[in-house]
């Protein structure tokens, strides 16, 4: 009796657990090939998606207020060029001059150096035509191309930075609006999830890199994601790039930064 329930009766939980272990894994393997084949499905869908012609971009330029001159210049991807405003005062941009020349009564002289598409390595770059214009401030806003793109974080961390110290060098303050909420809309399921995970370690990396070089960063994403995902009215008719409400949010989260930056 003894033989057979160590060889038996004993035996059989552990054949039974074995069994079940290996069919979990097998599971696991099988939805882990389905997500994987759907992710891929919903990326194709999202790349080959309309979006909003790079040309209809209204510029990104102006004078705003009266008073002793301050030169802002805008750096960035698409949203800093103002993709999906319907004027150069709706922009994130000219929003945010306009409202630097009410808090602090300067004339507010408003350049860009922004492109469509832009991601961290092109910010070193865009400084440097920045530095050109002489300003006394730069807004820079990057990180979404760099989601999308999967850019490897030590780039954005080190492009970033690198772009961010050339200015600080140069006695130019910084102000650094960092990847906003990727959970777009316009994406499908579980690619909104992932897109939203990514854009939030990129924003990390971009806080860490632009405060490691001495510039101040904004985290949008946290400061007005929820208000996009809520609000369907921010987005343009893209379903992706910011409205006129969506770009009045984020220079509302972005001014406080801006207006002590210009105090200094």
């Amino acid at each position: 009796m003894g033989r057979r329930r160590r060889g038996g009766w004993a035996g059989r939980p552990k054949r039974r657990w074995r069994r079940a272990l290996v069919r979990l894994g097998a599971l696991v393997a099988g939805l882990g090939v389905v997500a994987a084949a759907v992710l891929g499905v919903e990326f194709r869908i999202a790349r080959g998606r309309h979006y909003i012609d790079a040309a209809s971009a209204p510029p990104v330029k102006g004078v705003f207020g009266s008073g002793a001159p301050l030169r802002l210049v805008v750096a960035g991807d698409s949203i800093a060029a103002g993709l999906g405003a319907s004027s150069s005062a709706t922009t994130v941009g000219g929003a945010v001059a306009a409202g630097l020349a009410e808090r602090t009564g300067r004339q507010v002289v408003l350049e860009s150096v922004a492109t469509s598409g832009a991601r961290a390595g092109d910010m070193p770059g865009q400084a440097a035509r920045a530095l050109a214009l002489r300003p006394d401030l730069v807004l820079m806003l990057v990180g979404g191309n760099d989601t999308t793109h999967l850019t490897r974080l030590g780039t954005v961390r080190d492009q970033l930075g690198e772009a961010v110290l050339s200015l600080r060098a140069a006695g130019v303050e910084v102000v650094v609006g960092t990847c906003p909420d990727m959970g777009s809309r316009a994406l499908g399921q579980p690619l909104r999830l992932v897109s939203a995970w990514r854009g939030r370690q990129v924003a990390t990396a971009e806080d860490e890199a632009v405060a490691q070089a001495g510039g101040v960063p904004v985290p949008l994403g946290k400061l007005v994601g929820r208000a996009f995902r809520e609000d369907p009215a921010t987005s343009s008719s893209d379903r992706f790039h910011p409205s006129d409400k969506g770009y009045a949010l984020w220079a509302g989260a972005l001014l406080p930064a801006v207006v002590a930056a210009a105090s200094r």
